[in-house]
């Protein structure tokens, strides 16, 4: 990981492509907890281009905050693939934003099970209309996860705002 940015340097690059395409971002996190608001907003002049976040922790949260579904989280539970990305659908859906990220997931120690063990992480993604996912498993405890998470998300993000 010596040659990964670090997520300020993320930040920036993401504010760089959403600027130039004149797009905002909402975030909806759960087992970060803000962590992405907090770096985006860190960065200076981050309201030209970062509209929300919602730290959706419960499942109530995550239904009335961004309309995912109960029956997706009681049939997929809420680190799923499925609600990664009703969540993502959602954080755009209730912003004025053209963009969405999404983050679930099991950040420990405890919460684990050998389906979904502690690390595992689903990402919703929404780019001007275009939904995607990705499940990523990160060792470490808990704050490693979490960081490794919002890492990803600021990763992906620029990936795919850029293309």
């Amino acid at each position: 990981m010596v040659n990964e940015p670090s997520i300020s340097a993320l930040c920036e690059q993401l504010a760089q492509a959403l600027l130039a395409r004149g797009w905002m971002l909402a975030a909806a996190e759960s087992c970060t907890g803000g962590m992405i608001a907090a770096a985006c907003t860190d960065l200076a002049g981050s309201s030209q281009w970062f509209e929300r976040g919602v730290v959706s922790y419960s499942n109530e949260a995550k239904q009335e905050l961004l309309g995912v579904d109960p029956d997706l989280i009681a049939q997929h539970g809420a680190v799923s693939e499925v609600v990664a990305r009703a969540m993502a659908f959602g954080a755009v859906r209730h912003s004025h934003a053209q963009v969405g990220v999404a983050v679930t997931g099991i950040a420990g120690p405890t919460g684990g099970n050998a389906q979904k063990p502690v690390g595992t992480v689903w990402f919703g993604f929404q780019v001007d209309g275009r939904l995607s996912s990705e499940m990523r498993l990160f060792p470490g405890d808990r704050a490693a996860i979490r960081t490794a998470t919002v890492r990803r998300a600021l990763q992906r993000l620029v990936e795919l705002v850029r293309s």
